[in-house]
């Protein structure tokens, strides 16, 4: 299993964070470089605790779908999302919040196992690791921005 660690310090209060960070039209926004869009479940505004979202992007060259489910949240601190169908044998993602004087520190705890036995690993530790670091450091810059210069758009 591989597991990435992220932190990102925000300036901007912990609910607007958590808002902006399961916005489906601002994912797609900070996923530009993968032309990722969303296409079935929840398609635009917030996400909530047991909805899924289909994604459709461009890696690598090739254009994959991820479904993944949010299978717990609590607001404004928590949430996961957790693949239903996607090229993953196994695929995590944890999303942490804490605010401290107006400030927001978010972390990502994405945690995957590749299929394909040691051509999977090979791949993941010559391409893949890398590769989703890089998406969710992007991801995560553009989220920053956009929640220190306004706040999420609840339906």
């Amino acid at each position: 299993m591989t597991t990435i660690l992220l932190t990102t310090i925000i300036k901007a209060p912990i609910q607007v964070v958590f808002d902006n960070s399961r916005n489906i039209d601002i994912h797609q926004q900070s996923t530009h470089q993968t032309d990722e869009k969303a296409i079935a479940g929840v398609r635009s505004g917030l996400i909530n605790n047991g909805e899924t979202v289909t994604w459709r992007g461009k890696h690598f060259g090739l254009y994959f779908t991820h479904k993944s489910r949010i299978t717990d949240m609590v607001f404004h601190t928590y949430f996961v999302d957790e693949m239903v169908e996607g090229k993953f044998k196994w695929f995590k993602h944890e999303h942490f919040f804490e605010e401290i004087n107006g400030v927001t520190t978010m972390c990502d705890k994405l945690q995957y196992k590749t299929p394909f036995g040691i051509f999977g690993n090979l791949f993941n530790y010559l391409f893949l690791k890398k590769h989703l670091t890089q998406f969710l450091l992007e991801r995560n810059n553009i989220l920053k921005k956009v929640s220190e210069t306004k706040p999420s758009k609840t339906p």
